[in-house]
């Protein structure tokens, strides 16, 4: 059996070359440990941001102290496991060095056996400014990130849209921003689990694999207990072969899970469990839901479809893209999570896209859409920028991504892995690249080369996509204006400026991204903004408005479709009627295509700050 001591809640923290001791929390990050101990205002109010600007220019050493329970001394391994640290650090126990960590997306383990005391012991985990980090590398080989954003993004394995975005702040935050445990095993682990689906003649069976770490010699076997959506349990156990084990399991009377507004969600759970001697050592649980899908794409008259099949029937997938739900995602709360899908689901969503310039987010955000019936789009981390192609970049990418998809395979929600956001546009964006192009489309190559092998290794069901947009593999199209074949994501009435009729004009045959900005709500305004700047034009309203030209845009957009509203808080309602006239505009024209178009998804969903946006909460 194994044993967890958690090591979440007070830690201890300090800036580089200070004494002051500041308390900590755990999971969380140093901007809001700060602002706990009233050492920084709200990032948020105002241009707070600026001045707040050190904090991502220095590093912070997180410490505590712990005394290990006598299960831990007398297990076989003990780790310390971290599910995320953010984002350049190094982790030491009584002053010896465990190891170096440098990427938030993956989780860190290290091996802490015979390494402790039976007594207080220390742990330390120092961060390194990831702006400091990336300042070397940027001088000896400059790489274009988005030009709202600091510089340098590229060089580290962070969330893109923490340095900055013409929606969002640049507060590049750090900190141990996920829960950290120590764990002791006995005998032998679960390493992974795995629970594919074989569909045939309306039978299911579940094959559950196993891979097993064992510590000690001893005969181990794999016991699978599927517990059905009324609560029915059925076991199955075979002997460990090695360091794996494979189980098929029937499913009897079994039923579909469907997309939101196509039929019901029940959701089955896979418990895998490694039993020795008829004790269990450890388990290892999976929510399933039982379905078939594939990304159909036939030529036709109009190009080349892009259809969702899910159990067989074509899928018109409504919906929008989904971007961090906070700048400082350790505050993300059950219910603000289960608040964006809900609504996206009450408004008929069934699919949304989680855009690639954030981080892959946690299991309860694709539990509730396996529970609402929301297909998800899944990016991977990367966004509108030039990345890195040396050997010790791509190792990271592949480690990466056999981690995360890995992680999320066995989510019914999960419909489609797409390796970035507008990386293969940033080709023709920079100076640099238009006129090196061959040189930069190779290293965007040999990184989506990496990308997709590790998806095919770690989840050959799906369809992996190398970009969005794409027309896809192997061509370099201007997507953005050419709409016969892939995704497309359509921006001329935004950033052209062209009317809404102009969304006639285009036929998609799937739209990921498209949209119109709004100002945001005057609650939301308040919590930014003192009532005396009520005016889109004063400081603290155009500090909160990213995107250049923003706020001419929507005032140009009033004059030709409605007379100018006459104060402050019409402005902000008259905006979101606008928004929203934009929006029908285009889906319920695209969606009159069909088939010729099978898929309208929006930018953007929610936001990561208050702030003028493209968002519609």
């Amino acid at each position: 059996m194994i044993h967890v001591q958690s090591l979440n809640g007070a830690w201890k923290m300090r800036q580089d070359g200070s004494t002051e001791v500041i308390r900590a929390r755990v999971p969380g990050c140093v901007h809001l440990d700060l602002m706990s101990a009233g050492k920084i205002a709200d990032p948020f109010y105002g241009d707070n941001e600026l001045k707040v600007s050190w904090v991502h220019e220095s590093g912070w050493t997180y410490e505590r102290s712990f005394e290990p329970d006598a299960e831990l001394l007398s297990a076989d391994r003990v780790f310390l496991e971290c599910d995320g640290l953010d984002t350049i650090a190094d982790v030491s126990v009584n002053s010896r060095v465990l190891g170096h960590a440098d990427n938030m997306y993956v989780p860190h383990c290290y091996d802490l056996t015979g390494k402790l005391s039976n007594g207080p012991n220390s742990l330390r985990i120092r961060f390194h400014s990831p702006v400091a980090f990336a300042r070397p590398h940027m001088k000896a080989a400059p790489l274009h990130c988005p030009s709202d954003s600091i510089p340098g993004s590229v060089y580290t394995r962070k969330s893109p849209s923490q340095w900055g975005w013409d929606w969002g702040p640049k507060i590049p935050t750090t900190g141990i921003w996920r829960p950290i445990r120590l764990v002791g095993y006995r005998v032998a682990r679960l390493e992974d689990l795995r629970a594919r689906q074989r569909h045939r003649n309306g039978e299911v069976t579940l094959i559950v694999e196993v891979a097993v770490e064992s510590f000690r010699k001893a005969e181990c076997e794999l016991r699978v207990t599927l517990t059905h959506p009324d609560g029915r349990a059925e076991s199955l156990s075979a002997p460990v072969k090695g360091s794996t084990a494979r189980l098929q399991v029937p499913v009897s009377d079994p039923q579909l899970w469907w997309p939101n507004g196509y039929g019901e969600q029940p959701l089955y759970r896979v418990d895998a469990t490694l039993v020795c001697g008829g004790e269990e050592l450890h388990t290892i649980s999976r929510q399933v839901g039982l379905r078939t899908l594939k990304l159909e794409r036939k030529k036709d008259r109009w190009g080349e479809s892009f259809t969702f099949v899910v159990n067989g029937v074509r899928v018109f997938c409504k919906g929008a893209d989904w971007i961090p739900a906070d700048q400082f995602p350790p505050r993300i709360s059950d219910d603000h999570y289960r608040h964006l899908i809900r609504s996206a689901a009450n408004a008929n969503m069934n699919m949304l896209r989680v855009w690639g310039g954030g981080y892959y987010e946690d299991e309860r955000f694709y539990d509730l859409c396996d529970e609402h019936g929301i297909l998800l789009w899944h990016d991977l981390m990367f966004s509108c920028a030039l990345y890195p192609a040396d050997p010790a970049f791509l190792d990271e990418v592949r480690a990466e991504t056999r981690e995360q998809v890995r992680r999320l395979r066995d989510h019914a929600c999960i419909a489609l892995w797409c390796g970035d956001n507008e990386c293969i546009g940033a080709l023709t964006w920079f100076k640099e690249s238009r006129e090196s192009r061959d040189r930069y489309l190779v290293d965007w190559v040999r990184l989506d080369d990496a990308r997709a092998a590790a998806v095919r290794e770690a989840d050959p069901t799906r369809t992996y996509w190398p970009s969005s947009p794409c027309a896809g593999p192997g061509d370099f199209s201007d997507t953005w204006h050419k709409d016969g074949h892939g995704d497309m994501h359509y921006w001329s009435v935004w950033h052209e400026g062209k009317g809404f009729d102009a969304y006639y004009a285009v036929k998609p045959r799937f739209c990921s991204e498209f949209g119109y900005q709004s100002f945001n709500s005057l609650e939301s305004v308040r919590a930014y903004c003192p009532e005396e700047d009520f005016n889109i034009t004063a400081p603290a309203m155009e500090w909160h408005q990213r995107n250049d030209g923003g706020n001419r845009r929507i005032n140009e957009m009033f004059s030709r479709y409605f007379r100018m509203p006459k104060g402050f808080a019409e402005t902000l309602y008259l905006s979101q009627v606008q928004q929203a006239i934009a929006i029908r505009t285009a889906v319920e024209y695209w969606r009159s295509l069909r088939p010729v178009c099978m898929g309208t998804l929006y930018w953007q969903l929610n936001d990561i700050w208050p702030v003028a946006s493209w968002a519609s909460i």
